[in-house]
């Protein structure tokens, strides 16, 4: 095949995944990096034009196809297993959270549902004391990197197109303040001033921000957080699997939605139960 031929065959069948993938011109040149412009010479049929290696593999990506198929190499559009992939982020300094891959999948998730299971407390909800505890033995600013990224994901909520749902056990809540396990050194006051932040927040960005506790005795579940359609990563301690295919990403969803309709306070209560706990911290004191 030619280098005509091949163009050809590669502009028909990237008109085919974009209508497969309901994906307009736009959106794809966006989700690729590139100018609509340059799409549009791609699928011109008087050019003759390849995109570069980079460019295929990315609009491979975008739309789920293999690169082979996408280049009429192969006749089978599903990923194979190099394509299926996948990307795997690690930190290997002394507990560094990855804030610039978390902030870089967020802003590509924007106007999507991001659904996330937090490893301790949600990262967005927890005061700068929180932050400071957790992350006073790391290396230095790690601390001061994690409020910074905080306080970018909190601002990212208050967009008028975030959608955010959050599932967490009731029991790591309880555990958190009764100053059990990791939280057996923070104070009483400190852990009072979390919950009213996180009562606070509840209450001012119900329904864009909803926050689920299920019951921990009958279902389990790692961090991980789904952002859209577009990737899926499981957090395993300073290290993320990030999956990209299709296929993991709905299994992980359709975990997470089985966790949302477990749950025993769900979103239009989740206030209550916080306010409960606060009540519990009062009495105790």
């Amino acid at each position: 095949m030619d280098r005509r031929d091949t163009a050809q065959r590669f502009r028909e069948r990237l008109f085919e995944a974009m209508a497969n993938a309901r994906v307009n011109r736009s959106t794809l040149a966006a989700r690729i990096g590139i100018d609509r412009s340059t799409l549009s010479q791609l699928l011109s049929p008087e050019a003759d034009r390849l995109p570069r290696a980079d460019t295929a593999a990315a609009i491979a990506s975008a739309l789920q196809v293999s690169l082979d198929w996408l280049l009429g190499l192969s006749q089978q559009p599903k990923l194979g297993a190099d394509i299926l992939l996948e990307s795997v982020e690690v930190r290997a300094s002394a507990g560094e959270p990855a804030d610039e891959s978390l902030a870089a999948w967020y802003t590509e998730a924007a106007g999507y549902k991001i659904r996330h299971v937090p490893a301790t407390l949600p990262d967005l909800m927890k005061t700068e004391e929180v932050l400071d505890y957790e992350y006073r033995d790391f290396a230095a600013r790690s601390a001061d990197r994690a409020i910074a990224a905080s306080h970018g994901r909190l601002a990212y909520v208050r967009l008028p197109e975030t959608d955010i749902e959050i599932c967490q056990s009731r029991q790591s809540l309880e555990s958190f303040a009764r100053a059990e396990g990791i939280w057996r050194d923070l104070s009483l006051p400190a852990r009072q001033a979390q919950l009213d932040h996180m009562i606070g927040l509840v209450d001012e960005l119900y329904p864009t921000l909803r926050i689920f506790f299920f019951d921990g005795l009958t279902h389990f579940s790692v961090p991980y957080t789904v952002f859209g359609p577009q990737r899926a990563a499981v957090y395993v301690g300073q290290m993320f699997f990030a999956f990209n295919t299709l296929e993991h990403i709905r299994v992980l969803t359709r975990h997470f939605d089985a966790l949302v309709r477990a749950s025993t306070a769900p979103a239009h209560v989740a206030g209550d139960f916080l306010r409960e706990l606060r009540r519990e911290l009062n009495e105790s004191a």
